[in-house]
């Protein structure tokens, strides 16, 4: 489990904390891990959580398909991230959707009880883990405000150019990859496949872009 540590250290519900701060955590934390194969269910819709997760292997997707078999990508997570924060609380309910590993991963898991009780030594360490999870769980929520400024638009272009100028804008580049496939990003986009790799299409014949795969490249607005 140690050999996770350097992961954790670079998360934000650990930051500030050292990786021999961390280490000596885990015990007092009830860490556990557990390993998923590529398409394998991490969590099922109707679960009840009490544990906070962390990835720190491996890619997830949170996704809900509908009786017909139509799937929606909530979110990816990569690893360092946490996952169903938003259920843990008692009066939270069921998780309403899945979470899906996308390739062989890696989750931590940490008792909430013990995250959220400082320890008899009140170690500073374990109240800034306090203090981060609420930053965390903040983050998260600009993440999915974000995506609902994607989704919200009303033409499948419009989605496109908000998603896709958000992941410049991210990572300080006209030119970037994005983690997703071509389903993949229609169900994130909650398009119609075909419908937006035409669209694509129209937007590189117009000189908008150009792509290749999940790399992109925004040419209007280029010096």
């Amino acid at each position: 489990m140690e050999k996770y540590v350097s992961v954790l250290k670079r998360t934000r519900l650990f930051a500030g904390v050292t990786e021999a701060e961390i280490a000596a955590m885990l015990s007092c934390l009830d860490a556990k891990l557990r390993a998923y194969k590529k398409g394998e269910y991490v969590l099922r819709q109707g679960e009840h959580l009490d544990r906070i997760t962390v990835l720190v292997g491996g890619s997830l997707h949170i996704q809900k398909d509908d009786y017909w078999g139509n799937r929606a990508i909530i979110q990816r997570i990569a690893v360092g991230e946490m996952f169903g924060e938003a259920y843990i609380a008692p009066e939270s309910g069921a998780l309403p959707h899945d979470v899906v590993a996308i390739e062989d991963s890696i989750v931590m898991l940490f008792d909430l009880r013990r995250m959220m009780t400082v320890c008899s030594s009140a170690c500073r360490f374990h109240a800034t883990v306090v203090h981060n999870l609420f930053f965390a769980i903040s983050e998260k929520n600009r993440k999915l405000v974000q995506k609902l400024g994607h989704i919200s638009k009303r033409s499948t272009r419009e989605k496109l150019i908000s998603y896709l100028s958000e992941e410049a804008k991210k990572q300080s580049s006209a030119s970037f990859t994005i983690p997703f496939n071509r389903q993949q990003l229609a169900d994130f986009l909650s398009v119609d496949r075909s419908a937006m790799s035409n669209e694509l299409c129209k937007m590189r014949d117009e000189g908008l872009l150009e792509f290749d795969k999940n790399a992109f490249k925004l040419l209007q607005g280029e010096e």
